[in-house]
This record gives structure tokens, sequence and C-alpha cells, in this order.
């Protein structure tokens, strides 16, 4: 018998190993920047003091927290867009976020950079009746070389 986790998988397969969406370009500033350490209490002077900043770090200017890039992948990746779930996901409900397998950040994103998510589909996999879903994310910083973060996103979905 052919289930909604079946017919997914065979949705999917044709796409493994490829990349599936480059997001929007996003500017992190400084205000964006501000209101990440209020909430989380990362005040560090490396992210909210650009006198200090331009003076001592070794990037000349504030830079975002590594966890702000991270929080912003479902704006980044388009996740979370109303038509993204039918349009990825036919047959299923719901997804839930299952978690990370690894993430680092080789570049730091300094104030008024722009940055976008890349996303590869790496693995699918019946998981009782849903599905579980590795993604690659790759957040690129316009006109630098390496990219700010690096992670290995897991997802499952459920009809």
């Amino acid at each position: 018998m052919t289930t909604p986790a079946d017919i997914l998988i065979a949705f999917m397969a044709p796409n493994l190993g490829n990349e599936m969406h480059v997001g929007p370009w996003l500017t992190i500033d400084q205000e964006r920047i501000d209101r990440f350490a209020g909430v989380t209490g990362d005040l560090q002077w490396l992210h909210t003091d650009p006198e200090r900043a331009a003076k001592e770090s070794p990037y000349g200017s504030t830079v975002a927290h590594g966890y702000l890039t991270l929080s912003l992948l479902p704006f980044l990746t388009e996740s979370n867009h109303p038509d993204f779930f039918q349009k990825n996901y036919p047959g299923m409900r719901y997804r839930v976020n299952y978690g990370l397998n690894r993430v680092r950040y080789p570049a730091p994103v300094t104030v008024n950079s722009r940055i976008r998510a890349r996303t590869l589909l790496q693995e699918v996999e019946k998981v009782g009746d849903g599905v579980q879903i590795l993604y690659r994310y790759t957040v690129e910083i316009e006109g630098v070389e390496k990219p700010a973060c690096v992670a290995e996103f897991v997802a499952r979905v459920y009809p």
C-alpha cells in the first residue's frame, strides 16, 4: 500500500543533492542586531557598541550574533511563506523543526551586510508515518567568499 509518506519521498527523490532554493537578500542593520541583543541578553560590545567595535574589533564594525543569523533561517529560506508548505510537501498536513545536526559560522556578518540562504536537499527518509528531511542551509554574505553560516537542518513532515 502506498502511503502519503511514500508519495512525498518519490516526489522529493529526484531533487536529492540539488539546490532547492535561493532566498532573498536581507540587510542586517544595527537596529536588528540591537533588538536581538535585547531579547537574548547578549549585549557584548562586539554586537552593540559601534564606536568601540570600530576601534577595537578585528572586523572594524559591529557584527551580528551567530544565533541571529541562525534565527533568520525561516525568513531567509522562505519556508514561512504561505505557499511554501503545499508546494514542497504535497499530501502532508504539518511540519516540525526536529533540530540541527551541525552549525558553523565561518565568517562574521558585519553591520549593514546583506545575507541570503541557499537550500540543498541532502536526505529524505520515512520515519513512522512521516518523512524526515535533511537540508543543508548555506547563508551567504554579499561580496564575501566564506559563508556566514552553514547548518544541517532536520525537518519532519506528517500527513
